[in-house]
């Protein structure tokens, strides 16, 4: 990993996804988490005072250890217990088999290499019944504005450290086995139309 994505990066990420209104959109996306969560893509922890308190216990983790000190203050202030793990999402996660009642990821599959692996553990471990919450951006209805995506992704891989803007996230969740329950499309305000196309939902694993 470069200087920048190790250390610029992740202070760009936390100072443009840690503002009030964005506060409000994870807000709206975690409510309905319950029980034992699981947070995939934890970045720099800007989810956790959002988390609703039907939350009983969450488990954090990330491919990188994001500004440890802001995080660990953050976890420290959390009024849940919070265990916090450095893992690729894209291998074989250490937990059994239906564990959790809910796993989350809020803008995360945009910079997960391989989906369908991760995607797959999360049904894996999610139980039953259990609700995979997910607030991602994606790849636009628009054709035109796709296309923009399409040509621009490249360059969007390198500013954003990963980051893919063109993936059609309700595609991949449905094809890695989940059926959606509900999905929310929508444009993030005051952001450039290749990055502020919304996908908020749930989905459950299918039988």
């Amino acid at each position: 990993m470069g200087w920048y994505a190790k250390y610029l990066f992740p202070r760009l990420l936390d100072w443009s996804l840690g503002t009030p209104p964005m506060g409000k959109y994870r807000r709206l996306a975690l409510a309905p988490a319950t029980g034992e969560t699981l947070e995939i893509g934890f970045g720099t922890g800007l989810n956790l005072p959002h988390y609703p308190a039907t939350v009983t216990r969450l488990t954090v983790l990330d491919s990188e250890n994001m500004l440890s000190e802001l995080v660990d203050q953050r976890i420290a202030a959390c009024p849940l217990p919070v265990t916090k793990i450095q893992l690729d999402a894209q291998g074989r996660l250490p937990f059994a088999d239906q564990s959790f009642d809910s796993v989350v990821t809020t803008l995360t599959l945009c910079s997960i290499e391989n989906t369908a692996p991760a995607l797959a553990e999360i049904r894996r471990v999610l139980k039953p019944q259990g609700q995979f919450i997910f607030w991602e951006h994606g790849r636009s209805d628009d054709a035109q504005i796709a296309r923009w995506q399409d040509r621009l992704n490249p360059l969007q891989r390198v500013i954003g450290a990963g980051c893919n803007m063109n993936r059609k996230i309700d595609k991949l969740i449905t094809e890695s086995g989940f059926a959606i329950e509900h999905l929310d499309r929508f444009l993030l305000p005051k952001t450039p139309r290749l990055l502020a196309e919304m996908y908020r939902g749930i989905a459950r694993s299918r039988a």
